[in-house]
């Protein structure tokens, strides 16, 4: 099995429009979500989100291929752009053929349905745009990018509800250990902050009505009242340790352990002793060969739902033991909402960028947690050494999914 590594890192968030941006504000705590613009709120119970700013397709991509894409495509095509030219990829030298994509949404595209389902009824079915289909589905993202910047690889994406961007990166780190890929351009990309959308999530009771921004997601503290929709990308490059060394490539960090369970429980509610996702950081460790003291950090699945909160910390107990008090934990989402699909995969850029710059951000307006919330949730940002950094995902259907990585060390 190969050495996979990790060497370009593409984001646009809630809190910024590149990795640098959006590291910088996740360091000082800046909270990315405010009122809904994108349609008239005022009916729903969620009346906030984290919606992007100042995201303009142009400077990303061709003007007439933005026009062909839905927001969850354009997206990840620019979130790829900025991956792609972080690792220093010369595509004109590459066999293209050997780099590959796998990049997932939850979602796609409800902006078309909702456009041309109302096209439907008011003018009829032949009034429907002929491009409705392909701006629709949720593999464009990865036939986008794919397009866009040539790569002839492996090409597919992952659908799993809020866990799809860790499982399309897992799924990307396999291709590379068996030697389907040189190299994967890999993540989730999400743009779902829409009428029916927050009505169906509004409907199963998942969303907070907290019309402050600052108190409206509050992951792992007792005043959680549910998550925050957001919208978003993030692209990792992933690449084989001797292709990356072979062309002099900055390594950031390597991916270690990949973890993939099912809860086999409830289609909504996690597993309640948290079982499925304990297995998934057993298994994630396991691959690495490391023990649970040796994980410094866990960017948690997080979302400021009662139940959610509740099972993960009981997962990590369960996975941990002891450690499980010891292990710095915290949630991106407290600042940028959950980003669905994509929230996995920005959240795993966190993780490299904590295991770099030695750094593990506050959950942003935790307070205090109920009695069984014990853990070391990060009230407080911390520097400290990061040399193992899990990242969870748990999305609907029951499925989990963890990422474990590791600081570079060129001999192990």
């Amino acid at each position: 099995m190969k050495r996979v590594v990790v060497t370009g890192l593409g984001a646009v968030t809630p809190v910024g429009n590149s990795v640098k941006e959006f590291w910088d504000n996740v360091k000082k705590g800046t909270v990315g979500i405010g009122p809904i613009t994108y349609f008239e709120p005022s009916e729903y119970k969620a009346k906030v989100a984290g919606q992007l700013k100042g995201f303009e397709p142009a400077k990303y991509m061709d003007a007439k291929a933005a026009r062909r894409m839905e927001p969850f495509c354009q997206y990840a095509v620019a979130a790829a752009g900025e991956a792609i030219k972080d690792a220093k990829l010369d595509l004109e030298k590459e066999d293209t053929t050997r780099i590959g994509v796998c990049i997932g949404s939850g979602i796609g595209s409800l902006q078309s349905i909702e456009r041309e389902h109302a096209k439907l009824l008011e003018k009829g079915p032949k009034r429907t745009n002929p491009m409705l289909i392909p701006m629709m589905i949720s593999n464009m993202a990865a036939g986008n990018v794919s397009i866009a910047y040539g790569l002839r690889g492996k090409c597919t994406n992952v659908v799993t509800a809020c866990a799809t961007g860790t499982h399309s990166i897992g799924d990307a780190y396999r291709a590379i250990q068996t030697n389907d890929a040189d190299v994967m351009v890999c993540g989730g990309t999400e743009a779902a902050i829409t009428p029916l959308s927050v009505a169906g999530f509004c409907a199963l009771t998942a969303l907070s009505s907290e019309e402050d921004p600052q108190k409206a997601s509050l992951p792992f503290d007792k005043e959680r009242s549910g998550f925050v929709m957001g919208e978003g990308a993030g692209i990792v490059v992933l690449e084989s340790y001797e292709h990356a060394v072979q062309r002099g490539a900055r390594i950031y960090a390597e991916l270690v352990g990949y973890g993939a369970t099912s809860d086999a429980y409830h289609i909504t509610s996690p597993e309640e002793d948290g079982d499925g996702a304990a297995r998934a950081m057993t298994a994630a460790m396991n691959e690495a060969g490391i023990s649970p003291e040796q994980v410094d950090y866990i960017n948690a699945h997080g979302t400021a739902t009662h139940i959610n909160d509740l099972c993960e910390t009981r997962a990590i107990k369960k996975a941990f033991g002891d450690a499980a008090y010891k292990v710095k934990i915290n949630s991106t989402k407290s600042m940028i909402g959950h980003l669905l699909g994509a929230a996995g995969a920005v959240e795993f850029i966190v993780c490299v960028k904590s295991i770099e710059e030695g750094f593990v951000h506050a959950t942003a307006g935790l307070c205090e947690s109920e009695e069984e919330m014990d853990l070391d949730y990060c009230k407080e940002a911390c520097k400290m050494p990061v040399n193992y950094a899990v990242s969870n995902s748990l999305g609907f259907g029951g499925h989990n999914a963890v990422l474990l990585c590791k600081k570079f060390e060129e001999d192990r």
